[in-house]
């Protein structure tokens, strides 16, 4: 009869031979992992844009929108929120993990004050517009979903997203289009005088013509002529009726 054919000894080796196949497994998926931690020589990786078109649309109306405020893009939830139960952390990262935003408007303080998604051409899933929602209303968050081609006016968005009035916001839109006009005018004014300069200093020399005096009506003439500006203020006050 073989060695090998006695039960005892089966019965005897089969488990050190379960615990030693187990063992060697285990070492060889650690192994595994180990090499998929290390960093490799030359990433299998390029660049690519952080928005597309659709994205960058919207991305650019929002900076003009909150111009007062930081616009963050794909920022993930668990960035601006916070377990109460400390022990529950890492269940809730791992749900929320991936959950992110298109846009996160915060204020210069860090502080978050709203989220909009850009859906894709598929849309957004049920499942995730829904948890986005309810999860950013029970925190008291403003969440939206917009497109490119059908934006919301800046008065509607800074109204849900800041609790301004439409007054104010009009308000702070006149007080920057003035600005803006008193900006222009100085250029114009500023501009015009280094014109007025430059008409001067081409004329000065008509004073030393020969036979010219400092009485010369023909050289006094000219320069009160060019020493006010007609563009601003008409030389020809004169009434008239407008053809």
């Amino acid at each position: 009869m073989s060695f090998w054919s006695e039960p005892w000894l089966i019965a005897l080796l089969a488990p050190v031979l379960l615990v030693t196949g187990a063992l060697l497994h285990r070492h060889w998926e650690a192994r595994k992992a180990k090499a998929r931690r290390q960093i490799p020589k030359q990433w299998p990786l390029d660049t690519r844009a952080i928005a597309n078109t659709e994205e960058l649309t919207v991305w650019h109306w929002l900076s003009r929108a909150f111009y007062d405020h930081h616009v963050m893009i794909k920022l993930p939830v668990t960035r601006f929120t916070l377990p109460r139960e400390k022990q529950e952390g890492m269940d809730w990262y791992r749900l929320l993990g991936s959950v992110y935003c298109t846009f996160t408007i915060c204020r210069t303080d860090g502080r978050v004050i709203g989220c909009l998604d850009v859906p894709s051409r598929a849309g957004i899933p049920r499942s995730s517009r829904q948890l986005k929602h309810s999860l950013q209303t029970q925190c008291g968050l403003p969440y939206w979903v917009v497109r490119s081609s059908n934006l919301p006016t800046v008065t509607e968005i800074r109204a849900e997203f800041l609790g301004e009035t439409p007054t104010a916001q009009i308000l702070k839109e006149r007080e920057l289009e003035e600005r803006a006009i008193i900006a222009a005018q100085n250029n114009l004014r500023s501009a015009l005088t280094r014109q007025r300069n430059n008409r001067q200093s081409d004329f000065s020399p008509l004073s030393s013509w020969p036979g010219s005096t400092t009485g010369d009506s023909r050289v006094s003439d000219m320069g009160s002529e060019w020493q006010d500006n007609s563009f601003l203020i008409p030389l020809d006050s004169r009434k008239g009726e407008l053809l």
